[in-house]
């Protein structure tokens, strides 16, 4: 998850943020709960506690569906992480993970009126997190996974969706899929050309770079190429595990082998999802036009200002430069309309759904540094979260 602040081109603006300032924005946590009715008479309190709670609770016991209408659950996002992958820090446990997941809830609050609960488990072990999930269930409405490691990622999240009948969705998967996508879909209709047609390369075959991956080919754009730390994820590798084997069968429909050199020479896209650096010479061999996502924070596998030598439109993961790919234009809206709709889960349409109304919220400002909106655009939520419900909507999940 990305720290949010205004986009600007003046780095000074932010090397200005003091340790101190960071802290003190920090201490005592960034989240409180607010009482929604009044508790200042021996009145108030026998109605919202002991004993006229009681008779709420005899009427839930008697019909379960009462729950969404006299409890929050209905509108709850739980955040839960392991804490085994956080931002660019990696297994930092559960403790050191609790303030990034209270930045996420903040960042529900603020952008989508969404309430949201940080939990934090310390475990890895992948049916332990299950179980403890789907034992939490009916405390939340829905589930936002958070900073966990892949491959145990796509297994934590996939047996969470089959138990549940809430919205699940791992962010940093989906999210940046999102987001992605809408970017290269303004990247692409500012320079005049179908998204269809292009070579895309993605360096990471993580969490983010699978999701990418799934949801370019599911808008229609075949000639996806996946590389890892390794090379170009290929069916003649041998050493892939299984998510990666799967992956391989789905990707690279020219065959290609080798290393990032071979992937990006004549490719119109780059879209880094990992730590790795790429070589300046890769991105000058990439086709005419090309499009340049770099996207590891703090660091992207190329200096934005490199890549900018040769690519026609770049875009990072930082606030400090144009065209921010930011989670926060996606899933504050994703769980909205979800929500909204009353959706069990959270589908593929839904995401293309969400891509899309990120991008139409641009209008005419769309331009080779604004392929997005800034992720503090208010229009955002609201358009996402509207498309979200209306595609759960016609695909019968709501």
């Amino acid at each position: 998850m990305t720290i949010v602040t205004e986009p600007t081109n003046n780095t000074a603006d932010l090397a200005a943020i003091t340790d101190e300032e960071i802290f003190l924005g920090h201490v005592g946590g960034k989240l409180s709960v607010e009482l929604t009715a009044p508790l200042q008479t021996q009145r108030d309190l026998s109605i919202a506690y002991t004993p006229g709670v009681a008779q709420v609770s005899r009427a839930i016991a008697q019909d379960a569906s009462l729950v969404k209408q006299y409890t929050w659950t209905d509108r709850l996002v739980a955040v839960i992480t392991d804490g085994s992958a956080v931002l660019g820090l990696g297994d930092i446990g559960p403790r050191a993970s609790l303030p990034v997941m209270e930045g996420k809830a903040a960042l529900f609050k603020n952008f989508a009126g969404l309430n949201s609960i940080p939990i934090v488990l310390d475990t890895h072990d992948v049916d332990e997190i299950v179980d403890t999930i789907v034992r939490l269930r009916y405390s939340f409405g829905a589930v936002n996974l958070e900073d966990i490691s892949a491959p145990r990622c796509f297994e934590i999240e996939r047996r969470v969706i089959e138990a549940l009948d809430c919205p699940v969705m791992h962010d940093d998967q989906h999210g940046t899929a999102i987001v992605v996508l809408a970017a290269l879909n303004g990247a692409a209709k500012f320079q005049g050309r179908s998204t269809s047609g292009l070579k895309i390369v993605i360096s990471g075959a993580g969490a983010a770079g699978v999701a990418c991956a799934n949801i370019l080919l599911a808008a229609g754009i075949p000639d996806v190429v996946v590389l890892d730390s390794k090379g170009i994820v290929s069916a003649d590798r041998g050493d892939l595990n299984s998510v990666k084997i799967e992956l391989a069968a789905r990707t690279n429909p020219r065959g290609l082998s080798g290393g990032a050199g071979d992937a990006l020479a004549g490719a119109d896209v780059f879209l880094g999802v990992s730590a790795g650096k790429i070589d300046e010479s890769y991105i000058a061999s990439m086709a005419p036009e090309s499009i340049v996502f770099a996207l590891s924070n703090p660091d992207p596998e190329i200096h934005p200002e490199a890549a900018a030598k040769y690519a026609s439109i770049v875009a990072t993961g930082r606030s400090d430069f144009p065209n921010q790919i930011n989670n926060v234009l996606a899933f504050p809206g994703v769980f909205k309309g979800a929500l909204d709709a009353g959706a069990r889960r959270i589908t593929e349409g839904m995401k293309l759904a969400a891509a899309e109304a990120i991008l139409s919220v641009l209008g005419d400002e769309l331009a080779a540094d604004k392929i997005v909106p800034s992720p503090l655009d208010p229009r955002v939520a609201p358009a996402v979260a509207d498309a979200v419900a209306a595609a759960a909507r016609a695909e019968g999940v709501a």
